[in-house]
């Protein structure tokens, strides 16, 4: 399975536009934001202390929640050229175990998202300091990592469940654009959430990805709020938070970041499984 994994990891970065496209959504967000959203977020925010900062931290976490749906869907985009191209028939008449290839490429499609995440947190980093905020600590580096594993695990496993529906380059495609256009309003990026109608919101607050989305927010956000909202009320801290996404609240009840790691490794496990039953249930 490790030389299967490792092919399809060739495969991948070998092909340029793969990789460009897999990181589509993200640029186009960077670039929404960087020329519009950023300067209407940071203006509302004008008499507030470090306001480029904290905005900043909330696109970056944002992203860093998105990047690993889109760029594991390029990975598994593998996984549909072998079956156009028939690939997959040469693999199966191979000493490989089948298991070995499923397993192949789902380790290969979690690595590129792990590699890909780690990449946009970087270049993000660099765009924070840039805009006069700062790096960040290296305890909240250990956390942005083990949140990035996190999120790729339950991405990965939602996005293998949508793919072992397609059998074409064509149908996946599709599912690709409408994914990497909407998945930015489905977390609340284009709009924080506290600004979309109700049943939009809801949608949002049970979406498994929106909720790495706040768990990134807590941990990016933590510092310059600190400073942003230094001797401000907690119920304005509240309804800020509750407004950009930061937590979530269901009624009177405010969802704390337990709940949202369970709902993360929930996912994880139930699409995986229902992804096994499907793949296995094609090759009878």
């Amino acid at each position: 399975m490790i030389g299967f994994t490792l092919r399809n990891l060739k495969v991948f970065f070998k092909d340029k536009s793969a990789v460009f496209f897999s990181l589509l959504a993200v640029f186009i967000i960077i670039g929404l934001y960087a020329l519009f959203l950023g300067d209407v977020w940071v203006s509302s925010l004008e008499n507030i202390s470090g306001a480029r900062f904290l905005m900043d931290s909330w696109i970056v976490a944002g992203l860093l929640a998105v990047t690993s749906v889109t760029t594991s869907m390029g990975a598994f985009g593998i996984m549909i050229d072998d079956k156009t191209k028939k690939i997959t028939k040469d693999f199966v008449s191979s000493p490989l175990k089948r298991s070995s290839i499923t397993g192949g490429y789902i380790v290969s499609a979690f690595i590129i998202g792990v590699i890909m995440s780690l990449i946009t947190l970087v270049l993000a980093e660099v765009y924070i300091v840039a805009g006069g905020g700062e790096f960040v600590s290296l305890a909240m580096l250990f956390k942005i990592f083990a949140l990035i594993l996190l999120a790729t695990f339950a991405n990965t496993s939602m996005i293998l469940f949508i793919i072992s529906f397609f059998n074409s380059s064509s149908a996946f495609g599709t599912a690709s654009s409408i994914i990497g256009t909407l998945i930015g309003f489905i977390t609340g990026i284009y709009l924080p959430i506290g600004q979309l109608p109700d049943t939009v919101q809801w949608i949002v607050k049970i979406f498994p990805t929106s909720h790495a989305a706040a768990l990134f927010r807590q941990v990016l956000m933590a510092e310059p709020m600190s400073v942003s909202f230094a001797g401000a009320p907690q119920t304005a801290i509240m309804q800020y938070e509750q407004l950009m996404g930061v937590t979530f609240k269901f009624g009177e009840t405010t969802v704390t970041p337990a709940p949202s790691i369970a709902i993360l490794l929930l996912t994880s496990a139930v699409f995986y499984g229902l992804s096994i039953i499907r793949l296995s249930a094609k090759k009878k």
